[in-house]
């Protein structure tokens, strides 16, 4: 005879099939079904206009806009996150808590007023406006701003990442290293990189689709110029805005896929990571 206490109680089976419920049917209603729309639309007139609307000058550029963006943005933002990752990790100095701190900032501010910043920065009216001016040096409504804003939004992934396992992993073998006499590159190279490279390859991950899908900011510094300045978040907009919904569910699809393909390396490296 089974212990009464053992015995499931009623309803205990009832709250989880509803939360896992809730948590199915809010994903549906909430991912799934705006994804499954977007790829609708784009070819809700056929393979040919989808095609047609993919390869359209203005779309291309935008796509080649967004990638350079993220080309120039993601290595640099490696780079800092893993000198920010290192100093606070492995050393103690003067505002220390400060840096900390600033690689949090851009998550606490949005991306527009992170724009409205550098617009009142490098603007023609801004404070360093008329100096840029007289030396023929344009950062807005060019790719360095749009460079610039896509940085600060970017900038914590990376560190994000690096840090908490470099703090876990402590620093014993790199102190090793260099009691055997290795030099601060070969540590790097040979101790540091190979204990955070799966660390560091999600951040890269992470801060490539932020790069890839950011909006606010962007669209501040940029000016949306059609074949300029008009990267692919924008240029679904402006495809809106004109009324050409198939086409701008089809620069729209273009953006999922990223997503879509992001997801699946992010998941591949929690694997290893794991």
């Amino acid at each position: 005879m089974q212990n009464p206490a053992s015995l499931p109680r009623p309803g205990s089976r009832l709250v989880p099939r509803v939360l896992i419920g809730l948590a199915l049917v809010l994903t549906l209603v909430i991912v799934v079904a705006p994804l499954i729309y977007i790829f609708t639309r784009a070819f809700a007139e056929g393979a040919a206009v989808y095609a047609k609307n993919i390869l359209d000058p203005l779309t291309l550029h935008a796509i080649w806009l967004t990638a350079l963006v993220a080309v120039i943005a993601v290595p640099i933002n490696i780079a800092f996150g893993i000198a920010a990752a290192w100093s606070i990790a492995r050393f103690r100095f003067p505002g220390r808590s400060l840096l900390v701190t600033a690689v949090e900032i851009p998550f606490s501010i949005s991306p527009i007023i992170a724009g409205i910043c550098y617009l009142l920065l490098y603007g023609r009216q801004g404070l360093l406006g008329p100096w840029l001016e007289g030396h023929d040096i344009q950062i807005l409504f060019a790719l360095p701003g749009i460079v610039l804003v896509t940085l600060f939004v970017t900038s914590p992934f990376v560190a994000r990442e690096v840090l908490p396992l470099m703090q876990a992993q402590g620093s014993e073998q790199e102190q090793a290293a260099v009691t055997l006499g290795a030099s601060g590159w070969q540590i790097f190279r040979r101790v540091t990189l190979p204990n955070i490279r799966w660390a560091l390859l999600y951040g890269a991950v992470l801060c490539t689709a932020r790069a890839v899908g950011e909006f606010g900011g962007v669209s501040v510094v940029s000016g949306s110029i059609r074949g300029q300045t008009n990267t692919l978040p924008l240029h679904v907009e402006l495809m809106f805005n004109d009324l050409n919904v198939t086409g701008a569910f089809a620069a729209a699809s273009t953006l999922t896929l990223i997503a879509i393909v992001t997801l699946l390396l992010k998941a591949a490296l929690e694997g290893r990571r794991g």
